[in-house]
């Protein structure tokens, strides 16, 4: 418990440093109103909507050149610098140096960042990681409806990436159409850490860990979850639930989310 209460300790005061930092502050956020959302997540075994508050996300996946600009004005985030408790040996790796993403371009999504490390980001921008409820809401849209999970080529599309993701390097984030919210790059880039991915896993025994939790969560955990049809999101779940808050991945990125700001704040400079 000590050591817990420790780790807690260290990462609020790197996150509070982060949070002074200037950051992205102009990167575009669009809003989305939310509503009831019928999630792959079942509540207590059972489908049921979920409601999902109004919030803002970030149009674009943060870069390597964005992240490269926060590490600089932060070296605690650099390649070696981070905690080990924070970071794993492979964060950042690709990169040229501890603060330079060459050869990796500059307009191409950030990977190899932990959960901790994305978290850090946004609170520069004054934002969060978005909620799994809030990517999933956002992620169900293509470009001209807010929901197309009905739509079988566009399911049939999103999965034809999956086959070969991971098998080359991440191109340039916002290459393509925008989907109906204006958000880029939901599907077909990379993958997404969440704010809540921790409490994504579904199984009856909240103690498994390791390996026997991916196990059952991939086996028989996994199908009491409401929409199988959707396939590539079910697969993004089992990603999230297996991982640790100090791992990364070749195809992991991220984007922040912000809430809006209360009616009588909203018009103050």
């Amino acid at each position: 418990m000590r050591a817990r209460l420790s780790s807690a300790l260290a990462l609020t005061a790197l996150m509070a440093v982060a949070g002074g930092a200037q950051g992205r502050p102009d990167a575009e956020y669009r809003a989305i109103g939310g509503g009831a959302l019928r999630s792959v997540l079942p509540a207590d075994g059972v489908a049921a909507d979920a409601t999902v508050a109004p919030y803002l996300l970030r149009s674009r996946l943060v870069t390597n050149g964005e992240f490269a600009a926060f590490v600089r004005s932060h070296p605690t985030w650099r390649r070696g610098g981070a905690p080990a408790l924070f970071a794993a040996a492979t964060y950042l790796s690709g990169w040229g140096d501890a603060a330079d993403p060459a050869p990796l371009a500059n307009d191409a999504p950030v990977v190899h960042v932990s959960w901790y490390a994305a978290q850090a980001y946004c609170a520069s921008e004054g934002a969060r990681l978005p909620r799994w409820y809030e990517w999933e809401f956002a992620a169900a849209a293509d470009a001209t409806r807010a929901d197309a999970r009905d739509v079988e080529a566009w399911l049939a599309g999103i999965l034809n990436w999956y086959a070969d993701a991971g098998k080359t390097a991440p191109c340039s984030v916002a290459a393509g159409t925008p989907n109906y919210y204006g958000i880029h790059d939901l599907h077909g880039l990379v993958w997404e850490w969440v704010e809540d991915y921790s409490g994504l896993f579904v199984n009856a025994d909240s103690r498994a860990k390791g390996e026997q939790k991916l196990l059952d969560y991939c086996g028989g955990a996994a199908v009491s979850l409401a929409d199988r049809r959707n396939y590539a999101i079910l697969m993004r779940l089992a990603l999230l639930s297996a991982m640790d808050g100090q791992q990364d991945g070749a195809n992991l990125g991220f984007r922040c989310a912000r809430d809006p700001l209360p009616p009588d704040k909203e018009s103050t400079p």
